[in-house]
C-alpha cells in the first residue's frame, strides 16, 4: 500500500513542487535508477529482495543498477521535526502550501515520520505517514551479492557529502 504522498492526488500534485531540485544522472541505455532514496521504503528483507531480483531480471548482462540510500551512522532523522524542516511554498494553478515533517518513531533500523500539508486557499490539511529502512553499506552490499549483482562502486552523494551512499552494481 503506497504512503499518501504518492496516492493521494491533492499531495501527487504538489510533490515536485516541494522536493528540492537534485541533479540526478543523465539517462543512460541498460542501467536501473533508483533515486530519491527509494531503496528505503523496501521495509522487510523480503520485499527488498525481491525488488533487487526483479531489476537484477530486467537488466541485461552487464546493466547497471544505480540507486542512494542513507548512511544509518549518519542519523539524518533528528533533522526531520517541524523546526527544521518547515517551508512554505507558492505553487502555480495550487496557491500557497504549509509543509512540514516530524518523526513519530524510531525503532532499531526504521524511522517513521509524518509530514503535513495545509493548502492555505482552503484551510485543508492532510497528512502522510512513511517509514524508512536504513540499512547498512555491509547489509547493502549483501543484499546485492545474493541478488546476483557484483558491487563495482560506493560513492557519496554529490548533494550530500557524507550522508548517503550511493551504489553502483552490475548484473
Amino acid at each position: 500500500m503506497p504512503d499518501p504522498i504518492f496516492s493521494d492526488r491533492r499531495l501527487a500534485a504538489i510533490y515536485d513542487a516541494l522536493d528540492p531540485a537534485r541533479s540526478d544522472p543523465p539517462v543512460t541505455v541498460d542501467v536501473a535508477f533508483m533515486t530519491a532514496n527509494v531503496a528505503q521504503v523496501f521495509l522487510t528483507d523480503d520485499e527488498w529482495m525481491s525488488t533487487l531480483r526483479a531489476l537484477h531480471d530486467a537488466l541485461r548482462p552487464g546493466g547497471r543498477l544505480v540507486f542512494e540510500s542513507r548512511d544509518p551512522a549518519r542519523k539524518a532523522w533528528p533533522q526531520w521535526g517541524r523546526d527544521a524542516s518547515y517551508n512554505e511554498t507558492d505553487i502555480p494553478g495550487v496557491g500557497a502550501v504549509e509543509a512540514w515533517s516530524d518523526v513519530t518513531d524510531v525503532a532499531d533500523d526504521l524511522v517513521t515520520f509524518r509530514w503535513t500539508y495545509v493548502f492555505r486557499s482552503d484551510g485543508v490539511g492532510i497528512t502522510s505517514d512513511s517509514t524508512l529502512r536504513f540499512r547498512t553499506r555491509d547489509e547493502l552490499t549483501t543484499s546485492l551479492a545474493l541478488a546476483g549483482f557484483t558491487v563495482g562502486e560506493v560513492r557519496g552523494a554529490p548533494d550530500r557529502p557524507g550522508r548517503e551512499f550511493v551504489f553502483i552494481a552490475s548484473r
